[in-house]
């Protein structure tokens, strides 16, 4: 007997053999149950996902003698010749080579004929884009009114290539891509029915050289079989496929991540004598580090992405210690250099290069960290304190500091060491500080004494905790004063032409504020702002107010300065976090 790849072999004979293509299986099924079978299709998808497969099937199921049926015997002799191709009614034309207007002439001409044995009469076109926009004219009336018997199922790979005036008479299917594990399952079944031996390891290699493609997956399967017999170790799939620079992707990695360059010229020295294609090296290694920042991303809903279940606990092992912002810049590097290396006539040194320049840089610190660890260092400078390496803690790179230091108009980015600040829980809040004596807490919240110096007393502590808290919020209420505090709610003042008062005002901002304040008082405050009239003085405190309000409208101008405008027009992503005044010249 004549031997039939796997492809064909265990070609779906049934909807339930379709895999990953439940959307389209489940609507299909349910029109023919219904008795609401459309007098045409388009099938559209990424190639070997079933389109072909599912049309033979759809014809099966509209013409089998038990039918319409939505499960097809495939015994009787209508679903045979449909199964074999030699169905007289069920005809499977090539697009490609039926392009023009002729065979759609004579195809319209065909159509007027009852089917031989069968119900309908079925036109499959495969590879339907093909077709000239003279052949797509001819066949629109046709199309919109065919015979009772008549049904048209399209398929094509390029589905915005066929005329809107063709969609609108279909109904259309969308074939999506099939999952790693699903093609993995159905090669495991494939191997069953075989009698093969393969570990699961090496079928879902197999699986993610398919790319998502069933038929293209079976026919490296095929390929394997023939290299390795009834007996696949997983040695031998790696030498068929190629495999052998993915050895090289975990360890390379793991040297990038640990800035040893060295380590990561050594490596790529042995994959370039093992033979290796370093221009399709980069992408296998461009797709590992993409892999390695999903991972970090959303590492409890890794199972989701399309990554073989044996990597995921690698992948996660590698990336515990390293920020999410320093894989983010390893992708961006590799992604801004493909073009440039792809062109390159020396691949191996233009990787060598980009490598060394991962390797070497600095690692990333989010950037509210470094503004929260300088309002530490600001503060201990304030009290006079010294500046040490143990007492502030992370570690900030050349490039961090560079961020920092625009940010702050200060130098102090140097003095960071490696570990984040600990958070340190704070006391609850005692008004005897500020010069009060409460008898009781309930005192406190119902009737807070309002005593201007209370009240500033209270507003600087209750800032400093919002900035260590959070950095950027703590910028926005530099300029605030606390107008009263009792009966649990805190009341803030801005000045009414603050450029961030309407921000403030906002559910978001005020819940932030609202979720400090229960830290800070250890107890739920309410957050009210309100805004400060400084030219008639009707608030607490109008010469600090009013100097505020000074401090503001210098703000403002620089705010409009034009070359701050020009700056911000030019780099996309730049926004003004704080703005310092300068007292004094040093």
């Amino acid at each position: 007997m004549e031997y039939l790849v796997l492809a064909r072999k265990f070609r779906p004979q049934t909807f339930e053999d379709v895999a990953g293509q439940e959307h389209v299986v489940k609507t299909l099924r349910n029109s023919i149950g219904q008795g609401r079978v459309a007098h045409a299709f388009l099938f559209s998808g990424p190639r070997g996902v079933g389109k072909t497969s599912v049309a033979r099937i759809l014809a099966k199921s509209l013409n089998c003698e038990k039918g319409p049926t939505a499960t097809p015997c495939n015994i009787c002799s209508n679903c045979r010749e449909i199964t074999n191709g030699s169905s007289l009614d069920v005809r499977e034309i090539d697009g490609a080579s039926n392009r023009g207007i002729d065979e759609i002439r004579e195809l319209r001409e065909n159509v007027k004929f009852a089917p031989v044995a069968s119900k309908y009469k079925i036109y499959i076109i495969d590879e339907v884009h093909m077709l000239t926009r003279e052949a797509f004219n001819a066949l629109l009336k046709t199309l919109e009114e065919p015979p009772a018997h008549v049904i048209f199922i399209f398929a094509t790979t390029e589905n915005h290539k066929v005329p809107a005036t063709i969609l609108s008479r279909c109904q259309c299917y969308d074939f999506r891509r099939i999952s790693l594990s699903e093609i993995a399952a159905n090669l495991g079944g494939v191997a069953a029915k075989e009698g093969i031996k393969i570990s699961p390891s090496a079928l879902l290699w197999i699986a993610e050289a398919g790319d998502g493609s069933m038929r293209d997956a079976q026919s490296i399967f095929d390929q394997v079989i023939s290299y390795a017999g009834m007996d696949i170790k997983d040695d031998d799939v790696e030498e068929s496929l190629g495999l052998a620079d993915r050895k090289y992707l975990f360890r390379i990695s793991e040297a990038v991540l640990q800035r040893n360059a060295g380590a990561c010229l050594i490596i790529i020295e042995e994959a370039y004598l093992a033979g290796i294609d370093m221009k399709h090296f980069y992408q296998i290694l461009l797709k590992h580090f993409r892999n390695l920042l999903l991972i970090k991303i959303a590492a409890d809903g890794s199972s989701s992405f399309d990554i073989a279940p044996e990597q995921i606990e690698k992948l996660k092992n590698q990336v515990q210690e390293i920020s999410r912002e320093t894989l983010q810049r390893f992708v961006e590097i590799m992604i801004a250099e493909e073009s440039s290396f792809l062109r390159s006539q020396e691949p191996r040194m233009k990787l060598e290069a980009i490598i060394v320049k991962m390797a070497y840089l600095e690692p990333i610190i989010p950037l509210g960290e470094i503004i929260s660890t300088i309002e530490n260092i600001e503060q201990r400078l304030n009290q006079g304190l010294p500046v040490t390496g143990n007492s502030i803690e992370p570690q900030v790179s050349a490039h961090n500091t560079a961020q920092a230091n625009q940010a702050t108009g200060s130098n102090i980015g140097s003095q960071f060491s490696q570990n984040k600040p600990v958070k340190e829980t704070p006391p609850k809040y005692n008004m005897e500080s500020s010069g009060r004596a409460d008898a009781n807490e309930e005192s406190n919240s119902s009737g807070a004494n309002n005593n201007s110096d209370d009240l500033q007393s209270l507003c600087e502590k209750f800032k400093k905790f919002i900035k260590k808290e959070n950095a950027i919020l703590g910028a926005k209420i530099d300029t605030t004063e606390i107008v009263s505090y009792e009966n649990d709610c805190l009341t803030l003042g801005f000045p009414k032409n603050y450029i961030f008062l309407e921000e403030m005002k906002t559910t978001t901002q005020k819940e932030k504020l609202e979720q400090i304040a229960r830290e800070f008082f250890q107890k739920n405050v309410a957050i009210k702002i309100t805004a400060i009239d400084v030219e008639n003085g009707n608030a607490n405190g109008n010469n600090g107010r009013k100097q505020l309000n000074g401090l503001n409208e210098i703000k403002r101008e620089a705010m409009n300065q034009p070359l701050l405008q020009k700056v911000m027009d030019e780099l996309s992503d730049a926004r003004v976090v704080e703005i310092k005044v300068q007292t004094e010249k040093k």
